[in-house]
């Protein structure tokens, strides 16, 4: 395969799972209308004329708004996704039928646009107009992308799907709609999957069910049959752990409509290409003879989802074109393991071939996996290493520090920072984030390695790292070649006062507790009020607890304008008090400014790691006893 062909195959891998991650997140939304038409409309279980009326704004307004936002969601976050709705209200008024791919069009050009706007802006608008500069942009960039849309895109589009329609109409016609499974079943398989359904068929299945009152375009992709058919065959002539997992796959494929379950079964044996095409083409061939077909996408591939959006009277055809289709696979699969003198492969090594050819895992991330206990992390794939948490203040400042501290012991001048999530950029390597957060950014930067901590100050999990990253001698410069410090305005004396410790406290509750460090940083004029209740927010995100009997309760990211000054203050709890189920000794109340924390905040991350300082903070008499502990230096 030349370059030019691998980047070729690379590019339609990522257009096929950016249609997919539009449309599969609104899935719900798409069973809703599905279960709606099928029982409500005229053809319907249930026909009834006023609920009936449910079914055309939710198929021509909500489910493309839902894919619109969600493209432009995809590009630049919750800001794009609104440019996106807006600029997807065009194509939707601006033709008669429904507008899927003129929302997976609008949509993220939506989000593109915003985001290209903000970066050219960034820095440039006054203190004070930031809110007026972002709702006026996305407001103003938005109406005009609605007003293109209305008159450009969505006529095209409106063309573009006639042309399909009539397509697939003299598909029908001459008898060979079933040659489309020659192109659908390895494609599925290799990389497209749900944006072959969702993102092709469905929009002109839709349209065809306005016409016909179904259409078995929905049946194409989503059939199950080809795929039970290979696994059926597994369960009686594979061998090893292919057999013995084969029986589960089946009810999970069948049942559940996770198609992907197969697809590693077929790739340990590419012969099974052959089974699943000839069963898809029978399958189809039979839902045409028939007259099969479904009122809405069947969401997920399940047979049961299949039955779900079945109209009356179609029962008998659309089982019947699963059932070939599985007896045609099921047959082909069967002569070919009994047959076949290839050494079966491993289902493992084809599961991980299945995610590197679908896109899933960037070449980083392959290196990087933590499942591969054989892989080897090493400097040469990483030379930034960010923590990330809510507010990128509190505890990623902490993490960041204590391994910032191991990096420099292990030898590896490597950088290691921290930032908020919504800050993470997007060419981020390797990522750190608490459990709860982890999801969030994997959203945030999907390509980068994540790594999932439940306790920043003592997680074994750093250790590994830099174990893994020392495998190799390579030492990877900071890019910039200069030392990362905090640059700070802020003295340690202003940051953490003597007054500002805290010894021998109770509370009733942890909310009272942080509410008692907020007040703190309040009455010493580090931070406004409002920052309060934004400590309190940002515990209910997830939880500030640390590990080793400490938490450090601070706000959110949107309350960073409420901070003054950097502060600090800590607060010693004797008995402890129950903190998400975990006991807590030391409350660190931050608040942090343009970084002036951060020297602070390492002092205490690197000597909170040590159970017996916490210890020693835990039981001390004076303030000066935990300062000394710290190690920081300040005046009387």
């Amino acid at each position: 395969m030349t370059q030019q062909d691998r980047g070729i195959k690379v590019g339609v891998q990522k257009f096929g799972n950016f249609l997919s991650s539009m449309v599969m997140p609104n899935i719900g939304a798409f069973i809703a209308w599905g279960l709606i038409t099928a029982l409500f409309i005229e053809a319907g279980w249930f026909p009834n004329e006023e609920l009936a009326s449910l079914v055309d704004p939710m198929v021509k307004y909500l489910l493309p708004l839902l894919i619109g936002y969600t493209g432009g969601k995809l590009i630049y976050d919750t800001r794009g996704g609104v440019v996106g709705a807006i600029a997807t209200m065009g194509v939707i008024v601006g033709a008669e039928i429904p507008m899927f791919l003129g929302a997976m069009i609008m949509g993220p050009i939506g989000g593109w646009v915003i985001k290209k706007f903000d970066s050219l802006i960034e820095g440039k608008v006054k203190t004070g107009f930031e809110m007026l500069v972002n709702n006026f942009s996305s407001g103003i960039l938005g109406g005009i992308l609605a007003i293109l849309s209305y008159l450009l895109v969505g006529p095209g589009v409106s063309v573009l799907t006639g042309w399909l329609v009539t397509g697939v109409e003299w598909m029908l016609g001459v008898g060979v709609l079933p040659l489309t499974s020659i192109l659908i079943e390895p494609a599925k398989i290799l990389f497209l999957n749900n944006a072959i359904n969702h993102g092709v068929l469905s929009p002109i299945g839709i349209e065809q069910v306005k016409q016909t009152g179904a259409s078995i375009l929905f049946l194409l992709e989503a059939n199950p049959g080809p795929g039970i058919g290979v696994l059926l065959a597994y369960c009686f002539f594979g061998r090893g752990t292919a057999k013995q997992t084969a029986p589960g796959a089946s009810i999970i494929h069948f049942f559940g409509g996770i198609h992907e379950i197969y697809f590693p079964y077929v790739l340990m044996n590419p012969l099974l290409f052959i089974a699943v095409i000839l069963g898809g083409i029978s399958g189809v061939f039979t839902l045409s003879v028939l007259g099969g077909g479904l009122v809405a996408p069947s969401s997920p591939g399940s047979f049961l989802a299949i039955l779900a959006v079945t109209p009356a009277g179609n029962y008998f055809a659309n089982i019947a074109g699963v059932v070939v289709a599985a007896l045609v696979s099921l047959l082909i699969s069967s002569i070919i393991l009994k047959t076949s003198k290839t050494k079966e492969g491993s289902i493992e090594d084809a599961s991980q071939k299945m995610q590197e050819m679908k896109g899933k895992k960037s070449s980083v991330a392959s290196a990087l996996s933590a499942e591969d206990v054989n892989g080897e992390l090493t400097s040469k794939d990483i030379d930034h290493i960010i923590f990330a948490c809510d507010a990128g203040m509190g505890s990623s400042a902490m993490g960041a520090s204590l391994l910032r501290k191991k990096v420099k012991e292990a030898g590896l001048n490597m950088k290691v920072t921290n930032t908020a999530i919504s800050n993470l950029p997007s060419d981020a390597k390797l990522v750190i984030t608490q459990e709860e957060l982890t999801p969030r950014a994997k959203q945030k930067v999907p390509n980068a390695y994540h790594i999932s901590v439940d306790n920043f100050l003592s997680s074994p999990k750093y250790d590994e790292l830099i174990q893994r990253l020392k495998t190799e001698d390579v030492v990877v410069e900071n890019p910039s070649n200069e030392k990362v410090e905090d640059q700070s305005p802020s003295t340690n004396q202003d940051v953490l006062r003597r007054e500002n410790i805290f010894l021998n406290q109770q509370f009733s509750s942890k909310e009272e507790a942080i509410r008692f460090a907020g007040r703190v940083l309040a009455d010493g004029g580090y931070v406004d009020e409002s920052y309060i209740e934004a400590m309190i927010e940002r515990d209910k995100i997830t939880t500030t607890y640390m590990g080793n009997d400490v938490a450090i309760p601070h706000g959110t990211d949107e309350a960073k304008k409420s901070v003054r000054k950097s502060g600090v203050t800590i607060i010693q709890v004797p008995e402890g008090i129950d903190y998400d189920g975990q006991k807590v000794r030391l409350i660190f109340g931050i608040a942090g400014k343009d970084g002036g924390h951060l020297e602070i905040l390492s002092a205490i991350a690197i000597t909170c790691s040590e159970m017996e300082n916490v210890e020693k903070m835990a039981t001390a008499k004076t303030a000066d006893e935990i300062l000394n502990i710290i190690g920081a230096s300040f005046e009387n």
